[in-house]
């Protein structure tokens, strides 16, 4: 191989890479941080369905049209807008908070976890939304009732207990 063949071959980057990947020590502090401030789905549900108190409240930063749709059972309603003027009389600082919104696509929870977290609170976000939640098959409630989806088996774990991550 040729200087410049070495040279054409080295700066020739896939461009997933055209920006170097971090250093290991980098990307071991942004994954650590990452899941200082999110929780998934699975989680959150096989810490509710636990029984006991989960050490954690579940805020649907949802409207209440969206609400009425469906919401994860035990979940205090706290539209994202309505934080500054309702969260003290709703919720208590020394617990922390998960917020969720629709999903993946709305950034309403990261909002509505920024909103608590300036006025005190500690705050997780709830990856993947309502969405998540009703798609992986846990119950949640509507005006009319709880209800309960069959998973999607491109998004739900085949053995419910365990993704094997």
């Amino acid at each position: 191989m040729t200087n410049a063949t070495a040279t054409a071959t080295s700066t020739a980057v896939n461009p997933v890479l055209r920006v170097a990947p971090a250093s290991p020590a980098e990307a071991a502090a942004h994954f650590r941080a990452s899941l200082a401030f999110h929780a998934d789905v699975s989680d959150v549900a096989a810490a509710l369905a636990a029984g006991s108190d989960p050490g954690f409240v579940v805020v649907d930063s949802r409207s209440t049209e969206s609400w009425d749709q469906g919401h994860i059972p035990g979940a205090i309603h706290l539209p994202t807008a309505l934080i500054p003027e309702q969260a003290e009389q709703l919720l208590d600082k020394s617990v922390p908070v998960v917020t969720y919104c629709w999903g993946p696509g709305c950034n309403g929870a990261t909002r509505a976890g920024l909103a608590l977290a300036e006025l005190g609170y500690r705050v997780k976000e709830m990856l993947g939304g309502f969405e998540y939640w009703a798609r992986e098959g846990f119950e949640f409630e509507t005006w009319q009732g709880r209800e309960r989806r069959v998973p999607d088996p491109l998004t739900a774990p085949v053995d419910a207990d365990n993704c094997g991550c």
